[in-house]
């Protein structure tokens, strides 16, 4: 390929916010109908440049070409003017209104709009490439991966024939991961031009054409994928040779922390999700509850972390009964959560990164005294995590949350409850969003916790990610735990089986 068959073409792309280069002089051809990977570690500028493409941000300097000819993207508007459609990596929907009325909204000039019509095109784009959308289905009635694909036909419908799908993987089961790559796929056999921001090199290997690699705001590197190898791309990501195993040390089992037991939970519809499950987390121990998503993980987590109430059953912490304690009443009994929902969950996103972070110690000396906060000590507090953790953010501790990548937010949870030190950690889906890199440092980070004692639920949709980290396996199977066992005597291949319900017999 070459310039001639560029789609996008930009040049010299420079975006700062205040001392912060979020893009140095970025210099980049994307293709006509190819699939382009976007490769860099959180904060590396990736975002921040599609954001610059599809009219979020304008850059400080540099030029955007658009099949040859000069534009100024000055808004979302003018970008789905010349084709241009970004499906961000936290959706743009409105929870009360309808697929169609989401994917309409903006639209209309004052007349009235014929929402009729609006549907049966829209059945026809789901059709044309394997959608699965109900026009009239309301967003808060979907799953994560129903709401992603209502972005994507919202860009389709608007006439976008370039489209940008920022981490469209990270919250998504395999199986649904499996689903939306045929889907681009079948978007680049209609000669659509793909731009794929993504951690994952899996990922890429399997269906991106080229991979472009950025190292904070700039462009080191463009590879053709498919002479490339994930160990290449790994480490041009991250600027250093990436370890892809981990070096775990036989586990020290010590008394126990976490005990669950016979415990069942319902649903809003009174439904058990979750069916008399028993379990114990020792001091030393990394229990991993695995299974296919919506099996009643969270659920389990939820109850432990004081989130969601028991139907029956108990939950012990250190050889007290906390089923009925509050959530703060749980943590100053030595219990640490990270959520998988990072901005519902786990984070006050329209508060600064500082008051994030200290979100658990914040009505404690030397925060507060009398009442009266102490912004020195948040500071303080938040340099040492930054630096810790590795927490891109451009205005440091002051910076709003909610404008920092997804991953660098996951960092922050993170490093906030690992600091307690507390005798149980719960990890749901610790990596998801994370660049290779920041995989790594949080897995060694979870096995250091497991030496200082530490008891250690982790929940995740990762089976290469239990397999590496557990020590003990429970496979949980339409809320039943159908098998626990040492993570030495389970294959990959039994864990799978046993999560597709396959019982012993």
């Amino acid at each position: 390929m070459d310039g001639t068959n560029a789609a996008v073409k930009m040049r010299n792309i420079t975006k700062t916010f205040g001392s912060v280069v979020a893009n140095d002089k970025v210099w980049l051809d994307i293709y006509k109908g190819e699939i382009l990977a976007l490769l860099g570690e959180n904060g590396s500028g990736k975002t921040t440049l599609m954001n610059m493409l599809s009219g979020i941000y304008f850059p400080d300097e540099g030029q955007i070409f658009i099949n040859d000819e000069e534009v100024k993207i000055t808004s979302p508007k003018i970008a789905f003017d010349h084709g241009i459609g970004m499906i961000h990596q936290h959706f743009k929907l409105v929870d009360v209104l309808t697929a169609a009325e989401n994917i309409v909204l903006g639209l209309n000039d004052g007349s009235k709009f014929d929402l009729k019509k609006a549907s049966e095109k829209i059945r026809s784009i789901c059709e044309m490439y394997g959608f699965e959308v109900d026009p009239a289905q309301k967003i808060y009635d979907m799953s994560v991966s129903q709401k992603q694909t209502v972005e994507i036909v919202k860009v389709l419908y608007r006439g976008a024939d370039i489209l940008i799908l920022d981490e469209p993987t990270a919250v998504l089961t395999p199986q649904e991961i499996d689903f939306l790559l045929q889907i681009i796929d079948n978007l680049r056999k209609d000669g659509k031009t793909i731009i794929l921001i993504t951690h994952k090199i899996a990922e890429i290997k399997r269906i991106a054409d080229r991979c472009a690699i950025l190292q904070q705001g700039r462009l080191v590197d463009v590879r053709e994928v498919a002479g490339a190898s994930a160990q290449e791309l790994a480490d041009l990501m991250v600027g250093r040779q990436v370890q892809f195993t981990l070096e775990k040390t036989a586990p020290q089992f010590r008394e126990p922390v976490l005990e669950v037991q016979h415990l069942t939970v319902k649903n809003e519809h009174r439904f058990d999700v979750v069916k008399d499950v028993s379990f114990t987390v020792h001091g030393g121990e990394i229990f991993a509850v695995a299974g296919v998503s919506g099996n009643g993980q969270g659920e389990i987590a939820d109850v432990v972390a004081g989130l969601a109430k028991a139907a029956s059953g108990k939950v012990i912490l250190n050889g007290k009964d906390i089923t009925g304690a509050s959530v703060r009443e749980r943590c100053l009994a030595g219990l640490s959560y990270i959520p998988e929902d990072r901005q519902e969950t786990g984070t006050i996103p329209d508060m600064m990164l500082q008051e994030n972070l200290a979100l658990r110690e914040y009505y404690k000396p030397p925060f507060s005294r009398k009442g009266i906060l102490n912004g020195e000590a948040f500071r303080s507090y938040a340099d040492r995590l930054i630096d810790t953790y590795d927490i891109r953010c451009a205005q440091g501790p002051d910076t709003m949350l909610r404008s920092m990548s997804g991953g660098n937010q996951q960092k922050a949870i993170v490093g906030r409850e690992i600091e307690e030190q507390t005798a149980l950690i719960i990890f749901v889906q610790p990596t998801r969003g994370l660049d290779i890199g920041a995989i790594e440092n949080i897995h060694r980070q979870i096995l250091a916790e497991r030496e200082r004692g530490a008891a250690i639920l982790l929940i995740s949709l990762e089976l290469d990610e239990i397999m590496a980290l557990a020590d003990t396996i429970g496979v949980l199977y339409r809320g039943e735990m159908l098998k626990t066992e040492s993570s030495e005597k389970m294959s990959t291949q039994e864990v799978g089986r046993y999560m597709m319900g396959v019982r012993e017999g």
